[in-house]
């Protein structure tokens, strides 16, 4: 039952850590069920489903972007968002700004950190991430609030704190460099296996999917 995870990870988790529930792939009934059951905030990989979803679920949860983010969607993902968890570029990061500035929006992002430094996936180098948020600090519609990673795909979710411990160690270094427009508030680590292990490591945003909804059924 929806309602029984739902109801059973937000009296988990901590109460200052941010449940955000991963809807790729979910109903749109599936995803009201969440979202009467408790949820705040729904996270979407896909810019066409979160265009299919938006009518019916609007602002009942924010909405944030938690995959691979691609500049030709900016304008979509400016509009429908609430904050972009997947800024990998500094490319990216200059067309979302482009497009919040038109519709007059500031945009809270986290820079995706490639923790592992697999080259199949996106993200930035641990060692680039201060550069990069330097320039991005100075684009006037993004508010630069913190880092996300995913790590490795790993069986044992302890495996994967090593890349956990490497991104918070980043978060607190960026933090004590007070760079201007830039608030390091929010590390957004973990998901369905590792949630635990991002919460012991110190994120305050996690992403969960399979937990709440079960395994997807992708169509």
């Amino acid at each position: 039952m929806i309602e029984d995870a739902v109801k059973k990870i937000l009296a988990e988790v901590p109460k200052d850590v941010r449940v955000v529930a991963a809807i790729k792939t979910r109903t749109s009934e599936e995803v009201l069920r969440a979202i009467d059951a408790g949820i705040r905030y729904v996270g979407e990989n896909y810019v066409k489903e979160a265009q299919e979803l938006h009518p019916v679920i609007g602002n009942k949860a924010m909405w944030h972007m938690i995959g691979t983010a691609q500049s030709n969607k900016a304008k979509i993902i400016a509009q429908l968002f609430d904050m972009v968890e997947s800024v990998d570029s500094y490319h990216f990061a200059k067309a979302l700004d482009t497009q919040c500035g038109k519709i007059g929006k500031k945009m809270p992002i986290l820079l995706e950190i490639n923790s592992a430094r697999e080259e199949q996936k996106s993200g930035i180098l641990p060692e680039d991430a201060l550069e990069v948020i330097k320039s991005v600090s100075a684009l006037p519609n993004l508010s630069v609030q913190g880092l996300m990673t995913m790590g490795p795909l790993l069986d044992d979710p302890e495996e994967i704190r090593p890349y956990f411990k490497l991104t918070k160690e980043l978060f607190e270094d960026i933090k004590k460099q007070t760079v201007p427009n830039v608030e390091m508030k929010y590390l957004s680590m973990g998901m369905t296996s590792t949630y635990r292990v991002g919460i012991e490591e110190g994120a305050n945003i996690v992403r969960v999917g399979t937990l709440l909804f079960g395994e997807r059924h992708y169509h």
